[in-house]
Protein backbone atom coordinates (compact mmCIF):
# COMPACT_ATOMS: atom_id res chain seq x y z
CA UNK A 1 0.00 0.00 0.00
CA UNK A 2 1.25 3.59 -0.58
CA UNK A 3 2.41 5.85 1.69
CA UNK A 4 0.27 9.44 2.37
CA UNK A 5 1.47 12.58 4.12
CA UNK A 6 -0.61 14.37 6.88
CA UNK A 7 -0.53 17.25 4.32
CA UNK A 8 -2.57 14.94 1.64
CA UNK A 9 -5.06 13.60 4.01
CA UNK A 10 -6.12 16.88 5.90
CA UNK A 11 -6.99 18.46 2.20
CA UNK A 12 -9.34 15.61 1.57
CA UNK A 13 -10.55 14.25 5.16
CA UNK A 14 -10.68 18.05 7.32
CA UNK A 15 -10.83 21.58 5.65
CA UNK A 16 -11.76 22.59 1.98
CA UNK A 17 -7.86 24.31 2.45
CA UNK A 18 -5.16 22.90 1.89
CA UNK A 19 -2.91 22.38 5.54
CA UNK A 20 0.83 22.14 5.34
CA UNK A 21 3.12 19.77 7.85
CA UNK A 22 4.06 23.11 9.56
CA UNK A 23 0.61 23.90 10.08
CA UNK A 24 -0.62 20.47 10.98
CA UNK A 25 2.68 19.96 13.27
CA UNK A 26 1.77 22.85 15.24
CA UNK A 27 -1.92 21.74 15.85
CA UNK A 28 -0.99 18.03 16.61
CA UNK A 29 1.93 18.17 19.04
CA UNK A 30 3.08 14.69 19.71
CA UNK A 31 0.27 12.99 18.15
CA UNK A 32 2.95 11.55 15.37
CA UNK A 33 1.25 7.97 16.08
CA UNK A 34 -2.01 8.33 13.96
CA UNK A 35 0.49 9.78 10.97
CA UNK A 36 2.12 7.07 10.82
CA UNK A 37 -1.22 4.93 10.74
CA UNK A 38 -2.98 7.42 8.24
CA UNK A 39 0.38 6.62 5.92
CA UNK A 40 -0.90 3.09 5.19
CA UNK A 41 -4.20 4.26 3.52
CA UNK A 42 -4.73 3.83 -0.17
CA UNK A 43 -4.16 6.84 -2.65
CA UNK A 44 -7.61 5.88 -3.93
CA UNK A 45 -9.08 7.28 -0.19
CA UNK A 46 -7.80 10.70 -0.20
CA UNK A 47 -7.35 11.77 -4.10
CA UNK A 48 -6.24 14.84 -4.40
CA UNK A 49 -7.33 17.40 -7.33
CA UNK A 50 -4.33 18.76 -10.21
CA UNK A 51 -5.34 21.79 -9.16
CA UNK A 52 -4.83 21.35 -5.43
CA UNK A 53 -1.03 20.30 -6.07
CA UNK A 54 -0.42 22.77 -8.44
CA UNK A 55 0.24 26.71 -7.97
CA UNK A 56 -1.47 29.19 -9.09
CA UNK A 57 1.20 30.50 -11.78
CA UNK A 58 1.13 27.07 -13.22
CA UNK A 59 -2.54 26.66 -13.14
CA UNK A 60 -2.90 29.48 -15.74
CA UNK A 61 0.03 28.68 -17.83
CA UNK A 62 -1.42 27.35 -21.29
CA UNK A 63 -1.56 23.04 -21.28
CA UNK A 64 -1.91 20.89 -24.17
CA UNK A 65 -5.71 19.27 -24.97
CA UNK A 66 -5.70 15.76 -25.28
CA UNK A 67 -6.12 15.92 -29.27
CA UNK A 68 -5.24 18.47 -31.87
CA UNK A 69 -8.21 20.97 -31.04
CA UNK A 70 -10.34 22.78 -34.00
CA UNK A 71 -11.45 26.06 -30.88
CA UNK A 72 -8.95 27.85 -29.30
CA UNK A 73 -11.30 30.09 -27.82
CA UNK A 74 -15.60 30.47 -27.22
CA UNK A 75 -17.45 32.98 -27.64
CA UNK A 76 -21.24 32.08 -26.14
CA UNK A 77 -24.28 34.33 -26.41
CA UNK A 78 -26.81 33.21 -23.86
CA UNK A 79 -30.42 34.77 -24.68
CA UNK A 80 -31.27 33.97 -21.03
CA UNK A 81 -35.47 33.45 -20.47
CA UNK A 82 -35.30 31.24 -23.32
CA UNK A 83 -36.32 32.34 -26.95
CA UNK A 84 -39.31 31.35 -28.94
CA UNK A 85 -37.91 28.65 -31.72
CA UNK A 86 -41.37 28.09 -33.23
CA UNK A 87 -41.70 31.83 -34.19
CA UNK A 88 -37.73 32.30 -35.09
CA UNK A 89 -36.25 28.80 -36.05
CA UNK A 90 -38.26 26.12 -36.44
CA UNK A 91 -41.41 26.66 -38.51
CA UNK A 92 -44.55 24.76 -37.75
CA UNK A 93 -47.05 25.57 -40.87
CA UNK A 94 -49.98 22.77 -39.07
CA UNK A 95 -49.80 24.92 -35.54
CA UNK A 96 -51.87 27.32 -37.83
CA UNK A 97 -53.79 25.29 -38.58
CA UNK A 98 -54.51 24.01 -35.35
CA UNK A 99 -54.52 27.56 -33.96
CA UNK A 100 -57.65 28.25 -31.28
CA UNK A 101 -57.68 24.72 -30.43
CA UNK A 102 -56.31 21.98 -28.16
CA UNK A 103 -53.34 19.39 -29.22
CA UNK A 104 -54.49 16.15 -28.99
CA UNK A 105 -53.85 14.51 -25.29
CA UNK A 106 -51.69 11.82 -27.41
CA UNK A 107 -48.73 14.52 -27.65
CA UNK A 108 -49.57 16.22 -24.42
CA UNK A 109 -49.03 12.74 -22.55
CA UNK A 110 -48.61 13.29 -18.95
CA UNK A 111 -46.76 16.76 -19.21
CA UNK A 112 -47.57 19.34 -16.34
CA UNK A 113 -46.69 23.10 -16.92
CA UNK A 114 -46.44 25.59 -14.36
CA UNK A 115 -48.38 28.66 -16.15
CA UNK A 116 -50.70 27.05 -18.28
CA UNK A 117 -53.31 23.88 -18.25
CA UNK A 118 -51.78 21.11 -20.62
CA UNK A 119 -55.57 21.34 -22.85
CA UNK A 120 -54.53 25.35 -23.47
CA UNK A 121 -55.02 26.17 -27.03
CA UNK A 122 -52.34 26.18 -29.94
CA UNK A 123 -50.89 29.45 -30.54
CA UNK A 124 -49.53 29.89 -34.19
CA UNK A 125 -46.05 31.28 -35.56
CA UNK A 126 -46.22 34.74 -34.68
CA UNK A 127 -44.03 35.64 -38.24
CA UNK A 128 -43.39 34.38 -41.08
CA UNK A 129 -40.79 32.56 -42.54
CA UNK A 130 -38.49 31.87 -45.70
CA UNK A 131 -35.71 29.72 -47.02
CA UNK A 132 -32.64 31.73 -46.70
CA UNK A 133 -28.66 30.88 -48.06
CA UNK A 134 -27.68 28.17 -50.67
CA UNK A 135 -28.45 25.69 -47.45
CA UNK A 136 -32.23 26.49 -47.53
CA UNK A 137 -32.97 27.14 -44.11
CA UNK A 138 -35.89 28.35 -42.64
CA UNK A 139 -35.69 31.34 -40.84
CA UNK A 140 -37.97 34.32 -39.07
CA UNK A 141 -38.57 37.07 -40.76
CA UNK A 142 -37.05 38.67 -37.19
CA UNK A 143 -34.00 37.43 -38.42
CA UNK A 144 -32.68 39.44 -41.49
CA UNK A 145 -28.95 39.81 -40.20
CA UNK A 146 -28.56 36.10 -39.65
CA UNK A 147 -30.23 35.38 -42.65
CA UNK A 148 -27.14 36.69 -44.34
CA UNK A 149 -24.71 34.51 -42.56
CA UNK A 150 -26.97 31.34 -42.70
CA UNK A 151 -24.63 28.84 -44.80
CA UNK A 152 -21.38 29.59 -41.76
CA UNK A 153 -23.57 28.12 -38.71
CA UNK A 154 -25.06 25.07 -37.95
CA UNK A 155 -28.91 25.34 -36.80
CA UNK A 156 -29.66 22.22 -33.85
CA UNK A 157 -33.37 21.55 -34.30
CA UNK A 158 -33.44 19.13 -31.82
CA UNK A 159 -31.81 20.28 -28.09
CA UNK A 160 -33.42 19.04 -24.93
CA UNK A 161 -32.90 19.24 -21.33
CA UNK A 162 -33.65 17.79 -18.15
CA UNK A 163 -34.34 21.49 -16.15
CA UNK A 164 -38.03 23.08 -16.54
CA UNK A 165 -37.67 26.69 -14.48
CA UNK A 166 -34.88 29.51 -15.82
CA UNK A 167 -32.26 29.18 -12.71
CA UNK A 168 -31.96 25.34 -12.74
CA UNK A 169 -31.77 25.18 -16.61
CA UNK A 170 -29.63 28.56 -16.77
CA UNK A 171 -27.07 26.09 -14.48
CA UNK A 172 -27.45 22.67 -16.03
CA UNK A 173 -26.51 23.99 -18.72
CA UNK A 174 -23.53 26.02 -18.14
CA UNK A 175 -21.96 23.75 -15.48
CA UNK A 176 -23.93 19.68 -16.55
CA UNK A 177 -25.44 19.94 -12.94
CA UNK A 178 -28.84 21.68 -12.02
CA UNK A 179 -28.02 23.15 -8.30
CA UNK A 180 -24.97 26.08 -7.80
CA UNK A 181 -21.86 24.24 -6.77
CA UNK A 182 -20.36 23.04 -9.66
CA UNK A 183 -17.48 23.80 -12.23
CA UNK A 184 -18.87 26.01 -15.23
CA UNK A 185 -18.15 25.61 -18.69
CA UNK A 186 -15.50 28.77 -18.64
CA UNK A 187 -13.61 27.38 -15.82
CA UNK A 188 -13.54 23.61 -17.39
CA UNK A 189 -12.10 25.50 -20.70
CA UNK A 190 -9.79 27.14 -18.64
CA UNK A 191 -8.49 24.51 -16.01
CA UNK A 192 -8.22 22.38 -19.21
CA UNK A 193 -6.27 25.17 -21.89
CA UNK A 194 -4.84 27.55 -19.30
CA UNK A 195 -4.45 31.28 -20.64
CA UNK A 196 -2.84 32.87 -23.20
CA UNK A 197 -2.64 36.12 -21.75
CA UNK A 198 -1.04 37.65 -18.69
CA UNK A 199 -2.76 41.22 -19.31
CA UNK A 200 -6.57 40.02 -18.90
CA UNK A 201 -8.74 37.22 -17.25
CA UNK A 202 -9.43 34.17 -19.42
CA UNK A 203 -12.99 33.93 -18.80
CA UNK A 204 -14.90 36.56 -19.07
CA UNK A 205 -18.54 37.67 -18.64
CA UNK A 206 -20.89 40.49 -19.66
CA UNK A 207 -24.35 41.26 -19.52
CA UNK A 208 -26.75 43.11 -21.20
CA UNK A 209 -30.07 43.04 -19.63
CA UNK A 210 -31.63 43.25 -15.90
CA UNK A 211 -30.98 40.00 -14.18
CA UNK A 212 -29.72 36.19 -14.45
CA UNK A 213 -31.78 33.72 -13.00
CA UNK A 214 -29.17 31.64 -12.22
CA UNK A 215 -26.97 34.36 -11.21
CA UNK A 216 -22.74 33.89 -10.76
CA UNK A 217 -23.26 30.33 -10.42
CA UNK A 218 -23.49 30.27 -14.11
CA UNK A 219 -19.70 31.39 -14.27
CA UNK A 220 -18.50 29.50 -10.80
CA UNK A 221 -15.54 27.41 -10.55
CA UNK A 222 -17.88 25.23 -7.89
CA UNK A 223 -15.34 23.32 -6.27
CA UNK A 224 -12.21 23.97 -8.43
CA UNK A 225 -10.08 26.72 -7.18
CA UNK A 226 -11.67 29.83 -7.57
CA UNK A 227 -8.84 30.92 -10.02
CA UNK A 228 -11.09 29.33 -12.77
CA UNK A 229 -13.73 31.71 -11.95
CA UNK A 230 -15.36 33.73 -14.63
CA UNK A 231 -14.50 37.32 -14.36
CA UNK A 232 -17.44 39.68 -15.19
CA UNK A 233 -17.49 43.35 -16.56
CA UNK A 234 -19.64 45.65 -15.90
CA UNK A 235 -21.60 47.87 -19.03
CA UNK A 236 -20.96 51.41 -17.43
CA UNK A 237 -18.06 53.20 -15.87
CA UNK A 238 -14.75 50.92 -14.63
CA UNK A 239 -15.30 47.58 -16.05
CA UNK A 240 -14.36 46.05 -12.93
CA UNK A 241 -15.00 47.65 -9.53
CA UNK A 242 -12.39 49.43 -7.78
CA UNK A 243 -9.56 48.77 -11.13
CA UNK A 244 -8.73 52.69 -10.69
CA UNK A 245 -6.32 53.64 -7.87
CA UNK A 246 -8.04 56.29 -5.69
CA UNK A 247 -6.64 59.91 -5.69
CA UNK A 248 -3.63 60.58 -3.96
CA UNK A 249 -2.24 56.87 -5.14
CA UNK A 250 0.61 56.85 -7.50
CA UNK A 251 2.05 53.82 -9.86
CA UNK A 252 5.13 53.78 -7.14
CA UNK A 253 3.14 53.61 -3.63
CA UNK A 254 0.36 51.15 -5.19
CA UNK A 255 3.16 48.85 -6.36
CA UNK A 256 4.95 49.15 -2.77
CA UNK A 257 1.52 48.22 -1.51
CA UNK A 258 0.89 45.30 -3.50
CA UNK A 259 4.32 44.04 -2.67
CA UNK A 260 4.27 44.16 0.77
CA UNK A 261 0.82 42.43 0.44
CA UNK A 262 1.96 39.88 -1.75
CA UNK A 263 5.04 39.33 0.89
CA UNK A 264 2.54 39.14 3.62
CA UNK A 265 0.33 36.63 1.57
CA UNK A 266 3.28 34.29 0.87
CA UNK A 267 4.01 34.20 4.08
CA UNK A 268 0.96 32.79 5.37
CA UNK A 269 0.63 30.60 2.03
CA UNK A 270 3.49 28.70 3.57
CA UNK A 271 2.08 28.40 7.10
CA UNK A 272 -1.11 27.27 6.24
CA UNK A 273 -0.81 26.07 2.05
CA UNK A 274 -4.05 27.09 1.29
CA UNK A 275 -4.49 27.42 -2.47
CA UNK A 276 -6.63 29.89 -2.07
CA UNK A 277 -4.21 32.21 -0.74
CA UNK A 278 -2.41 32.29 -4.21
CA UNK A 279 -5.40 32.97 -6.34
CA UNK A 280 -5.40 36.33 -3.99
CA UNK A 281 -2.37 36.97 -4.99
CA UNK A 282 -2.73 36.40 -8.39
CA UNK A 283 -5.95 38.53 -8.53
CA UNK A 284 -4.15 41.40 -6.98
CA UNK A 285 -1.36 41.53 -9.79
CA UNK A 286 -3.99 40.95 -12.48
CA UNK A 287 -5.95 43.83 -11.29
CA UNK A 288 -2.73 45.69 -11.40
CA UNK A 289 -2.38 44.56 -15.12
CA UNK A 290 -6.03 45.80 -15.77
CA UNK A 291 -5.38 48.84 -14.95
CA UNK A 292 -3.65 49.33 -18.38
CA UNK A 293 -5.35 46.83 -20.63
CA UNK A 294 -9.00 47.64 -19.47
CA UNK A 295 -8.88 50.87 -20.52
CA UNK A 296 -7.35 49.92 -23.64
CA UNK A 297 -9.69 46.99 -24.27
CA UNK A 298 -13.21 48.65 -23.53
CA UNK A 299 -11.72 52.07 -25.85
CA UNK A 300 -13.65 51.07 -29.04
CA UNK A 301 -12.62 54.70 -30.57
CA UNK A 302 -9.95 52.93 -32.20
CA UNK A 303 -12.30 50.84 -34.68
CA UNK A 304 -13.09 51.92 -37.50
CA UNK A 305 -17.14 53.32 -38.69
CA UNK A 306 -17.64 50.34 -41.02
CA UNK A 307 -17.11 47.73 -37.93
CA UNK A 308 -19.07 49.94 -35.43
CA UNK A 309 -21.80 50.06 -38.17
CA UNK A 310 -21.79 46.77 -38.90
CA UNK A 311 -22.40 45.92 -35.17
CA UNK A 312 -25.01 48.30 -34.74
CA UNK A 313 -22.74 49.89 -31.82
CA UNK A 314 -23.14 52.87 -30.67
CA UNK A 315 -19.10 52.93 -28.78
CA UNK A 316 -20.31 54.94 -26.15
CA UNK A 317 -23.55 53.46 -24.35
CA UNK A 318 -24.38 49.60 -23.18
CA UNK A 319 -25.62 47.31 -25.55
CA UNK A 320 -25.81 43.81 -27.01
CA UNK A 321 -23.24 45.37 -30.26
CA UNK A 322 -20.40 47.03 -27.68
CA UNK A 323 -20.63 43.36 -25.70
CA UNK A 324 -20.27 41.01 -28.92
CA UNK A 325 -17.29 43.84 -30.64
CA UNK A 326 -15.67 43.26 -26.96
CA UNK A 327 -15.73 39.81 -27.28
CA UNK A 328 -14.22 39.71 -30.59
CA UNK A 329 -11.20 42.31 -29.71
CA UNK A 330 -10.56 39.93 -26.21
CA UNK A 331 -10.63 37.12 -27.97
CA UNK A 332 -7.93 38.52 -30.04
CA UNK A 333 -6.08 39.53 -26.80
CA UNK A 334 -5.87 36.04 -25.67
CA UNK A 335 -8.63 35.53 -23.65
CA UNK A 336 -9.95 31.72 -23.70
CA UNK A 337 -13.67 31.93 -22.58
CA UNK A 338 -16.46 34.52 -23.18
CA UNK A 339 -19.69 34.56 -22.03
CA UNK A 340 -22.71 37.23 -22.64
CA UNK A 341 -25.77 36.71 -21.20
CA UNK A 342 -28.92 38.73 -23.02
CA UNK A 343 -31.66 38.76 -20.33
CA UNK A 344 -35.76 39.11 -21.54
CA UNK A 345 -36.26 35.71 -23.40
CA UNK A 346 -38.96 35.20 -21.04
CA UNK A 347 -42.01 35.54 -23.04
CA UNK A 348 -45.00 34.18 -20.99
CA UNK A 349 -47.05 37.29 -22.79
CA UNK A 350 -46.78 38.58 -25.92
CA UNK A 351 -44.16 36.56 -27.31
CA UNK A 352 -44.47 38.44 -30.87
CA UNK A 353 -43.74 41.99 -29.38
CA UNK A 354 -41.09 40.17 -26.75
CA UNK A 355 -38.97 38.28 -29.75
CA UNK A 356 -39.23 41.53 -32.19
CA UNK A 357 -37.80 43.47 -29.48
CA UNK A 358 -34.91 40.93 -28.78
CA UNK A 359 -33.76 40.17 -32.25
CA UNK A 360 -33.98 43.86 -32.82
CA UNK A 361 -31.11 44.05 -29.73
CA UNK A 362 -29.22 41.05 -31.09
CA UNK A 363 -30.01 39.78 -34.52
CA UNK A 364 -27.55 42.19 -36.21
CA UNK A 365 -25.10 42.28 -33.89
CA UNK A 366 -24.78 38.62 -33.31
CA UNK A 367 -24.51 38.24 -37.42
CA UNK A 368 -22.10 40.82 -37.22
CA UNK A 369 -19.58 38.89 -34.84
CA UNK A 370 -19.81 35.94 -37.10
CA UNK A 371 -18.83 37.71 -40.11
CA UNK A 372 -16.38 40.18 -38.45
CA UNK A 373 -14.27 36.53 -37.04
CA UNK A 374 -14.38 34.95 -40.53
CA UNK A 375 -13.33 38.08 -41.97
CA UNK A 376 -9.99 38.55 -39.61
CA UNK A 377 -9.33 35.01 -40.05
CA UNK A 378 -10.31 33.82 -36.37
CA UNK A 379 -13.47 32.49 -37.03
CA UNK A 380 -12.31 29.10 -37.80
CA UNK A 381 -10.48 28.99 -34.27
CA UNK A 382 -13.75 30.20 -32.06
CA UNK A 383 -16.28 28.52 -31.46
CA UNK A 384 -19.31 30.93 -31.39
CA UNK A 385 -22.57 29.67 -29.72
CA UNK A 386 -25.95 31.21 -29.83
CA UNK A 387 -29.33 30.15 -27.65
CA UNK A 388 -31.36 29.93 -24.75
CA UNK A 389 -31.85 27.62 -21.33
CA UNK A 390 -35.02 25.66 -23.11
CA UNK A 391 -37.65 26.38 -25.42
CA UNK A 392 -41.26 27.76 -25.55
CA UNK A 393 -45.10 25.70 -25.67
CA UNK A 394 -46.76 25.60 -28.89
CA UNK A 395 -49.77 26.41 -26.71
CA UNK A 396 -50.50 29.80 -25.84
CA UNK A 397 -50.51 31.20 -22.20
CA UNK A 398 -53.70 33.16 -21.64
CA UNK A 399 -55.14 34.43 -18.40
CA UNK A 400 -52.45 33.34 -16.12
CA UNK A 401 -50.29 35.54 -14.06
CA UNK A 402 -52.42 38.61 -16.30
CA UNK A 403 -50.69 37.13 -19.30
CA UNK A 404 -51.69 37.32 -22.90
CA UNK A 405 -50.78 35.44 -25.70
CA UNK A 406 -47.58 34.58 -24.74
CA UNK A 407 -45.57 31.02 -24.57
CA UNK A 408 -44.25 29.08 -21.39
CA UNK A 409 -41.30 27.09 -20.69
CA UNK A 410 -40.37 23.63 -23.18
CA UNK A 411 -37.40 21.67 -21.86
CA UNK A 412 -38.69 18.76 -24.71
CA UNK A 413 -37.53 20.79 -27.67
CA UNK A 414 -35.43 24.08 -29.04
CA UNK A 415 -33.14 25.29 -31.43
CA UNK A 416 -29.40 26.66 -30.74
CA UNK A 417 -27.00 27.38 -33.39
CA UNK A 418 -22.78 26.93 -33.21
CA UNK A 419 -20.83 28.78 -35.62
CA UNK A 420 -16.59 28.21 -36.28
CA UNK A 421 -14.15 26.18 -34.37
CA UNK A 422 -14.81 22.77 -35.86
CA UNK A 423 -18.36 23.13 -36.41
CA UNK A 424 -19.94 21.99 -40.17
CA UNK A 425 -21.47 25.34 -41.93
CA UNK A 426 -24.69 25.80 -43.87
CA UNK A 427 -26.24 22.98 -42.17
CA UNK A 428 -29.29 22.01 -39.71
CA UNK A 429 -29.42 19.25 -37.92
CA UNK A 430 -32.49 17.40 -35.77
CA UNK A 431 -36.63 18.14 -35.78
CA UNK A 432 -39.71 18.12 -33.76
CA UNK A 433 -42.70 16.89 -34.86
CA UNK A 434 -45.30 18.06 -36.92
CA UNK A 435 -46.20 20.59 -33.98
CA UNK A 436 -43.24 21.42 -32.74
CA UNK A 437 -43.87 19.66 -29.59
CA UNK A 438 -41.21 16.41 -29.40
CA UNK A 439 -37.92 15.82 -30.93
CA UNK A 440 -38.67 13.31 -34.63
CA UNK A 441 -35.44 12.70 -35.39
CA UNK A 442 -31.10 13.17 -33.65
CA UNK A 443 -31.95 14.16 -30.39
CA UNK A 444 -29.26 16.22 -28.67
CA UNK A 445 -29.29 16.48 -24.93
CA UNK A 446 -27.27 19.32 -22.93
CA UNK A 447 -24.94 16.41 -22.45
CA UNK A 448 -23.86 15.97 -26.21
CA UNK A 449 -23.93 19.65 -26.78
CA UNK A 450 -20.93 20.03 -23.69
CA UNK A 451 -19.59 16.87 -25.01
CA UNK A 452 -19.47 18.52 -28.36
CA UNK A 453 -18.13 21.63 -27.13
CA UNK A 454 -14.97 20.14 -25.01
CA UNK A 455 -14.30 18.14 -28.56
CA UNK A 456 -14.04 21.10 -30.34
CA UNK A 457 -11.74 22.25 -27.84
CA UNK A 458 -9.27 19.66 -28.14
CA UNK A 459 -10.92 17.25 -25.26
CA UNK A 460 -12.49 13.85 -24.56
CA UNK A 461 -15.05 14.70 -22.35
CA UNK A 462 -15.02 11.60 -20.58
CA UNK A 463 -11.23 12.32 -19.31
CA UNK A 464 -11.30 15.95 -18.70
CA UNK A 465 -11.77 15.28 -15.01
CA UNK A 466 -11.29 16.54 -11.34
CA UNK A 467 -11.22 14.94 -8.12
CA UNK A 468 -12.99 16.51 -5.49
CA UNK A 469 -14.05 14.44 -2.48
CA UNK A 470 -12.52 11.78 -3.51
CA UNK A 471 -14.37 11.38 -6.56
CA UNK A 472 -13.68 12.44 -10.26
CA UNK A 473 -16.34 14.57 -11.79
CA UNK A 474 -16.72 15.72 -15.50
CA UNK A 475 -18.68 18.44 -16.88
CA UNK A 476 -20.69 15.58 -18.76
CA UNK A 477 -21.45 13.71 -15.60
CA UNK A 478 -22.14 11.35 -15.86
CA UNK A 479 -23.15 10.99 -19.78
CA UNK A 480 -23.46 12.47 -22.74
CA UNK A 481 -22.02 11.96 -26.33
CA UNK A 482 -20.25 14.30 -29.10
CA UNK A 483 -22.41 15.29 -32.02
CA UNK A 484 -20.01 14.13 -34.80
CA UNK A 485 -22.54 14.51 -37.70
CA UNK A 486 -22.60 18.22 -36.51
CA UNK A 487 -18.41 18.48 -36.78
CA UNK A 488 -16.73 19.61 -40.17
Amino acid sequence: MSKINCHDYLYECSSPRANSRRWFLKQCGLGLGKIAAASLMTDAFISRSLAATTSTAQALQPHPSHFPAKAKRVIHLFMAGAPSQLDLFDYKPELKKLEGHPLPPSVIGGQRYAFIRPDANVLGPQFTFAKKGQCGAELSEMLPHLAGIVDDICLIKSMKTDQFNHAPAQIFLNTGFAQPGRPSLGSWAMYGLGNETQDLPAFVVMSTGTGISGGSANWSSGFMPSVYTGVRLRNQGDPILDVSSPKGIDSKLQRDSLNLIEQMNREHLGIVGDPEIETRIASYEMAYRLQTSAPELMDLKSESKATLEMYGCDPDKPSFARACLLARRMIERGVRFVNIYNEGWDAHSDVRGNSKKNCGDTDQASAALVKDLKQRGLLDETLVIWGGEFGRTPMVQNGVLGASLGRDHHPQAFTMWMAGGGIKPGISYGATDDLGFHIAENPVHIHDLQATILHCLGFDHERLTYTHQGRQFRLTDVHGHVVKEILA
